[in-house]
């Protein structure tokens, strides 16, 4: 205390007399530095913790962008974005309460990849295994089996599809819209639905367009349990992110 003492006098000293100073005495000083010091040490255990997950499960996809995000670290302005925040949050704490599958819907760069992000991070740091895969990486990797000089085959790779606890397939909407894509998709969703593992779509499609593409089949498998379809409507998100904030 004697040190934050002498600290805080010297600040004051160096202060202009017109100039208020933040701390009104050393003990507010000492309570901000500690509670600086738990937020800085939290952040670092977080990204210390998802990189060494990462490592134990391989490559989870998601990007280094997004690989510190979290519910804390999400930009609120409006009701909507306090919204999506606090169901996504339950989603993640209750997520092994029930199969509860999720679409993310709504214009492009509005924080759909930041809160499935944060869901993924916050399972992996309590021990799940995340995957995220984008529609066209997931057809790359399909059609990849069929090549004669690989030992992964496409019955292999939709069962370590269907495994993990919890896959995110990004970019619903962007593909071509072959017909053997949405057979695809709906053999991932219908395997896992009925493994119960639960599956995450993210899109800039709106419900129609989702119901429209996929089909009814696969839309009503990923509403069983306590499921979630947030619609993200408003200004693009991506002004808050400039790869240094998290």
């Amino acid at each position: 205390m004697k040190n934050y003492t002498n600290i805080f006098k010297r600040i004051k000293k160096l202060i202009p007399n017109h100039i208020q100073p933040k701390f009104k005495n050393e003990i507010d000083l000492l309570n901000w530095n500690q509670a600086q010091g738990k937020i800085d040490s939290e952040s670092i255990i977080r990204k210390n913790k998802a990189m060494k997950m990462q490592k134990i499960l391989g490559r989870s996809g998601i990007k280094e962008l997004y690989i510190n995000c979290s519910f804390e670290n999400y930009k609120i302005e409006h009701e909507g974005h306090l919204k999506v925040v606090k169901a996504t949050r339950k989603y993640a704490e209750e997520f092994h309460s029930s199969i509860a599958s999720f679409i993310f819907s709504g214009r492009p760069g509005t924080g759909k990849n930041h809160l499935a992000s944060a869901i993924g991070n916050y399972l992996i740091l309590n021990g799940n295994s995340v995957l995220i895969v984008t529609v066209a990486d997931l057809m790359s990797n399909i059609k990849s089996t069929f090549n004669g000089n690989t030992k992964m085959t496409e019955e292999r790779l939709l069962n370590e599809l269907s495994s993990v606890d919890l896959l995110m397939i990004d970019e619903i909407g962007m593909q071509t819209e072959s017909r053997y894509e949405k057979v695809i998709i709906n053999q991932i969703v219908d395997r896992r639905s009925s493994s119960k593992k639960s599956t995450g779509m993210l899109s800039n499609l709106d419900h129609r367009g989702m119901k429209s593409l996929l089909g009814e089949r696969v839309i009503d498998r990923m509403k069983l349990g306590k499921s979630l379809w947030l619609t993200f409507e408003w200004n693009s998100y991506r002004k808050h992110v400039k790869g240094n904030e998290y």
